[in-house]
């Protein structure tokens, strides 16, 4: 068996029965029930169920980093901001979002304390930190920071089956440019993604 395709299948059902289960509910036997793997063939790859959530969320805390690390060295203005945003909303689109943001919606009593999880909510505070300055108006702030918030709540609030995920991930583009300053009016042009 292929070892990074066992890898990602475990991954993935662990995180189809976070979601449906509940995290403390799902134990890793029956993950590797619903895989028909033994325990030990799980292990190999995952000792606990705190490592796969550990290892579902490296890529975007790498991700974040990389782009915290371009945006610490941009300008403050509106085309930063934009660029920001449209490289955001390519890392959203390239990794799971939707799944994995149903997980954290459903459990996040039990995810808490989790450090990765924790790690990831530090560093979207400081992305949405250069969004705008310590003199900037509390409204301008909020609205600011509400782009970034914007492109994840896309995917919990509007999936409902008649939008396509591509339209999504443009009209929610679309909002957050605009709560950010980097587009305004309404009746600008489509955005589109890198």
């Amino acid at each position: 068996m292929n070892e990074p395709n066992t890898r990602a299948r475990i991954q993935q059902t662990a995180l189809r029965l976070f979601t449906e289960q509940g995290y403390e509910a799902t134990s890793l036997r029956e993950i590797a029930l619903q895989l028909g793997v033994t325990k030990a063939a799980l292990y190999y790859h995952f000792r606990t169920k705190d490592d796969i959530i550990a290892s579902l969320m490296e890529d975007r805390i790498e991700a974040m980093d990389a782009l915290l690390r371009w945006a610490r060295r941009q300008p403050r203005n509106a085309a930063t901001r934009a660029e920001i945003l449209r490289r955001f909303a390519a890392q959203l689109r390239e990794s799971r979002p939707p799944a994995v943001m149903r997980f954290m919606e459903r459990n996040q009593t039990a995810l808490r304390g989790h450090p990765q999880i924790a790690g990831l909510r530090r560093k979207m505070l400081l992305l949405s930190r250069l969004f705008y300055s310590a003199g900037d108006p509390p409204e301008v702030r909020l609205r600011r920071s509400m782009a970034l918030v914007t492109l994840h709540a896309a995917t919990l609030t509007l999936r409902n089956g008649r939008l396509s995920e591509a339209r999504l991930q443009q009209a929610a583009l679309r909002v957050a440019l605009q709560l950010a300053d980097a587009l305004t009016g309404v009746d600008t042009p489509a955005v589109t993604g890198h």
